[in-house]
């Protein structure tokens, strides 16, 4: 497959937000068929690595689900919303620069301590089946927009999850894989079981 072209391909599939904050790369070398590191907020950029010589063994419907996938769960990270972890990381640093101004280093520990913690929950939070099954709806909604009926594009999204496995040499799916998968069967028409919304995992 030649990676340029795909390339090319791939952004016209992407939503208009996606091209503005992902990257797409080129990235022979990692066994994997697409990966994507967790989006750090100084980060600029959201690569998207992409395993060209493995990404052509998909079919294209396979293929323009999974970016969409990734693509919705990088431009889903939000490290900087108006939430109650979001407020006690700012709280918990503003805390720390005032305390350190007055050398109270007792308030610097227990403001760097509520931030942690705060930051720490952000990041399970967008790493969580959660964020996951999220991706996967918002990957449908834009497939729907590119031709695709809701039911065609679960479809596609759930062998992709198992060819890319297969692919990868794994003999099975992780848990977080497992539920998306569920899921998908559940709006592709395949299952009367999917996942309840209030399902926190």
């Amino acid at each position: 497959m030649e990676a340029n072209i795909e390339i090319r391909r791939l952004l016209d599939v992407m939503p208009a937000s996606g091209r503005m904050t992902t990257k797409i790369v080129s990235k022979p070398e990692q066994s994997q068929v697409i990966d994507a590191a967790f989006p750090l907020p100084w980060g600029q950029d959201r690569p998207i690595y992409i395993n060209f010589d493995l990404w052509g063994r998909l079919t294209k419907p396979q293929r323009d689900l999974l970016l969409l996938q990734k693509v919705a769960w990088l431009t889903g990270v939000r490290w900087f919303k108006p939430d109650i972890y979001q407020g006690v990381a700012l709280a918990g640093l503003l805390g720390a620069l005032v305390e350190s101004a007055q050398s109270d280093f007792v308030g610097v520990a227990v403001g760097v301590g509520l931030s942690a913690i705060a930051l720490t929950r952000i990041w399970r939070v967008n790493k969580s089946s959660e964020s996951q099954l999220n991706a996967d709806l918002a990957a449908i909604k834009v497939a729907q927009r590119r031709g695709y009926s809701e039911t065609e594009a679960a479809q596609h999204l759930l062998t992709a999850i198992a060819a890319v496995a297969k692919i990868e040499g794994n003999s099975s799916l992780d848990f977080i894989d497992l539920i998306r998968c569920q899921n998908l069967r559940a709006i592709a028409g395949l299952s009367p079981i999917g996942v309840p919304d209030s399902s926190d995992f």
